[in-house]
């Protein structure tokens, strides 16, 4: 994986637990800054990594909204994690005309997490 995506959030430790709990991102590593705000963490799911840090207001990295895709094999029973972690579903299961089955969920901070079994080819 050589693209890794970046997310502040205004409360990032409620961030990792609802990637960590409704999505099944699993925490890599978190430093915590001076403050005592989570100054950068790493998520992994499958092999890619989403980092996540604080956002600061007047920093140029600070992110907006974003829309991310995650694949999983059997999106049924992800959605249905999704669900029982009290996810906040914007888009039930659903068969595509380009034959992926996917779902939608919005993180506490309005990211949309799309899942689906779709996977894009990377050419050499």
């Amino acid at each position: 994986m050589t693209i890794h995506p970046t997310l502040r959030y205004d409360d990032p430790k409620a961030a990792i637990a609802f990637l960590t709990d409704a999505l099944g991102f699993v925490e890599q590593h978190v430093s915590m800054a001076a403050d005592g705000s989570v100054g950068h963490a790493e998520l992994s799911y499958g092999d890619g990594v989403v980092m996540i840090g604080t956002r600061r207001g007047s920093d140029p990295f600070d992110t907006g909204r974003a829309v991310l895709y995650v694949v999983a094999d059997d999106v049924d029973a992800h959605h249905a994690r999704a669900v029982s972690a009290g996810a906040t579903v914007v888009q039930e299961p659903v068969d595509q005309p380009y034959g992926s089955r996917e779902y939608a969920v919005s993180d506490p901070e309005g990211n949309l997490w799309s899942v689906g079994t779709y996977r894009p080819p990377v050419q050499p």
